[in-house]
């Protein structure tokens, strides 16, 4: 039986809480006229489905009637989804930011009818403890202040708003240079930890994209430092707890510095931005540890994430059966149950398996007999420790796996948030056809083009305009900035991996609405919401690049690639506003806006366009674009011109294949064209002199 107003909602977070005692209401009108009508404040709350804490305040708070009975009396309570509404969760995780010098899901907002907030929170237990204010504490406090010192709140909610409002406005300053790129540099080497990788002690979080901006870094200036920090954090990462070794896919971050101990939940977002990283880290190295990698993260998207229709699913929970992580542990005698006697002795040799147990419970503090699976050394150490051959050991490992594999699947699984974002899938998108060019994995880029089918299927209106969120057959919520930039990713992507224009006339539009819906015309930039949005107090930029990277970031790789391809100035002219815009931000922190630095570099150059024109699927051609999709060269970008056709539609997007640009007639033997900085050389059949001037 259903309680209050979520139980029509289709967000999973939303439905988790369907069945509260608490009055919640979702984000809308109608809670924000109870709240006039009825004169009390708004108790926000924010979450998502595979939030641990957010279960945790839930089986607390929400689900008590106690407590219940004190907020339905004191407020007018809203559940928002983060993931859904990310415009929402912006602002207010701003507000949390500027009260209490903290952010972090689940988060806690109360706020005048008006959506002004005056009080910020993360996880609150029920009862006070610790100097930590509980809810029946807060609820019966706040209650009192309404009544009694109302103008108080009033004038606290009213500076608060004040200093958002400044805090927001972006001035245009000087734009970055080289400088910023060498400082962002400086300082990931100075917090670098030299043992385990990564960027911080604990928690640590992968942040992939520092990876990608470390990598560019080492292709500008041969820096072996910058790669060296990329290789040590991905092969810690590989080895570690946080990564899942018997069904692939990372879990969401390490709860400890040596990426051991895991928050057990899984984002998509983190398994495309990780495929990235070790994709591009292949292609720096030619390492086939990341390139495997890479294969194990999209195999358990595409066994695991996938709607039947091709659209990506966006998390699991790091809870089941109530408790975090227990899906993923194992008791020593459970291995031997699976694999017998001699390979439970092996395979709790090489995953570090002991018999009291490696994974303290949360509450007791103690060994409880469960056990992280993880290894200590790479896998040729581990072969020849135990005197395999690596073929032989890789064998009897995927054996060992495959079986563990089959037995953990009988467990009761962990919720599957099976909402499909537009966002989210675009960096998926993004992902998988990087890694089908650069692995020549063809299924992958096929992945790609029906995911990109799904999202324009189901999330885009016949005005070009497109929504957030598709589930259970309802599509719905106005696009963000992120939406857009990260479909246009993919897009971009899914052109170089194809070279079929369809989706870099796409990525063109979706850029066209971008610009034309969330471009800040007096400071330049992009607002998070469209100009039309009317249930924020505020519209905000963003350029932080957090666990995502910010749609601002994305927006600015993709002007400067569409720029490339197109050879539209104003394409260049939105990107350098944007530098201009978010410089003194940048500048401030630059490791903490890897994204932009990943964009910077780009636009600093040289960079090289490309143009193969020959016929699709000839050996000569073939020997073009092979290397052209095997390198690593993040400020290349690749065009291809179809010699077969008399009319091929790239023709009339790109300057550089127009009649009147590089190549004006059909090339008999496959031909490059390529130009460096703006300048153009003279065409070539020869694949070493191609390499060459790429070089």
């Amino acid at each position: 039986m259903a309680y209050n107003r979520l139980s029509n909602e289709k967000s999973p977070y939303l439905a988790q809480h369907a069945e509260n005692p608490v009055d919640w209401y979702p984000w809308g009108e109608e809670a924000f006229e109870q709240a006039k009508r009825a004169d009390k404040p708004i108790f926000l709350s924010i979450g998502y489905s595979t939030c641990h804490w957010c279960h945790v305040m839930a089986h607390e708070s929400f689900e008590d009637n106690q407590v219940a009975a004190l907020m339905n009396e004191a407020f007018v309570n809203v559940k928002v989804d983060r993931e859904e509404r990310p415009d929402v969760d912006n602002v207010y995780m701003s507000v949390c930011l500027m009260m209490t010098q903290r952010g972090g899901w689940p988060l806690t907002i109360i706020m005048t009818p008006d959506k002004i907030p005056f009080f910020a929170a993360t996880y609150i237990p029920k009862e006070s403890r610790f100097g930590l204010m509980g809810m029946i504490e807060l609820a019966t406090r706040i209650k009192t202040l309404w009544a009694t010192k109302r103008n108080d709140l009033v004038a606290m909610a009213d500076k608060v708003f004040d200093t958002l409002k400044q805090t927001s406005e972006d001035i245009p300053e000087e734009s970055p240079d080289e400088s910023i790129l060498k400082q962002g540099f400086r300082q990931l080497s100075s917090s670098f930890d030299e043992q385990f990788g990564g960027f911080s002690d604990s928690p640590k979080f992968p942040t992939p994209h520092n990876m990608l901006f470390l990598l560019r870094r080492h292709a500008r200036d041969g820096s072996a430092g910058a790669l060296e920090m990329v290789e040590k954090t991905l092969f810690h990462m590989r080895l570690g707890g946080m990564y899942d070794h018997v069904g692939f896919g990372f879990h969401r971050y390490s709860t400890d510095a040596h990426w051991f101990v895991p928050h057990f939940e899984k984002m998509l977002y983190d398994q495309a931005m990780l495929a990235m990283a070790y994709t591009e880290t292949y292609q720096a190295t030619l390492n086939p540890f990341y390139s495997n990698t890479a294969r194990e993260i999209l195999s358990y998207v595409l066994r695991d994430m996938t709607h039947p229709e091709g659209g990506f699913y966006s998390a699991e929970d790091a809870d089941s059966e109530g408790k975090e992580g227990r899906f993923y542990l194992w008791h020593q005698d459970e291995l031997t149950d699976v694999l017998g006697e001699t390979d439970a002795s092996l395979a709790a040799r090489i995953f570090n398996v002991e018999k009291e147990g490696n994974f303290h419970d949360e509450v007791a503090g103690s060994p409880s007999g469960l056990n992280i699976l993880h290894l200590n050394a790479g896998f040729a150490e581990l072969a020849a420790a135990i005197k395999m051959t690596e073929e032989g050991f890789a064998k009897k490992l995927e054996y060992i796996r495959l079986l563990l594999f089959e037995k953990r699947d009988g467990r009761i699984h962990p919720l599957k948030d099976d909402k499909i974002l537009a966002d989210w899938n675009g960096l998926m998108i993004a992902a998988l056809a990087r890694a089908g060019r650069a692995l020549g994995e063809p299924a992958y880029v096929d992945a790609a083009k029906k995911a990109v089918n799904f999202v324009l299927t189901h999330l885009e209106k016949p005005s070009g305009r497109l929504l957030h969120r598709y589930r259970d057959g309802e599509s719905a919520i106005v696009a963000t900035l992120d939406d857009y930039a990260c479909l246009t990713w993919g897009l971009l992507e899914t052109y170089e991996a194809t070279f079929e224009s369809l989706y870099l006339r796409k990525a063109l539009d979706l850029t066209a609405f971008m610009l034309g819906h969330f471009w800040d015309e007096s400071n330049g930039g992009l607002f998070t919401a469209p100009d039309d949005a009317t249930d924020l107090p505020i519209r905000q930029k963003e350029i932080y690049d957090g666990a995502i990277p910010s749609g601002n970031s994305i927006a600015m790789y993709n002007l400067l690639r569409l720029a490339a391809i197109t050879g539209k100035t104003e394409f260049e002219e939105k990107t350098a506003a944007i530098a201009r815009t978010f410089s003194n931000k940048v500048k401030n922190m630059p490791m903490a806006h890897t994204m932009f630095l990943c964009a910077l570099d780009f636009a600093i150059g040289p960079s090289c366009e490309v143009v193969i024109e020959g016929m699709p699927g000839n050996i000569d051609t073939e020997d073009f674009l092979k290397p052209l999709r095997t390198m690593f060269l993040p400020a290349t970008t690749v065009i291809f011109r179809d010699s077969s056709l008399s009319g091929d539609d790239t023709y009339d997007i790109s300057g550089l294949t127009s009649p009147s640009g590089l190549s004006g007639s059909k090339c008999k033997a496959a031909t490059a064209f390529v130009c460096r900085g703006k300048t153009c050389s003279a065409p070539t059949t020869s694949v070493e002199k191609m390499l060459s001037l790429l070089k």
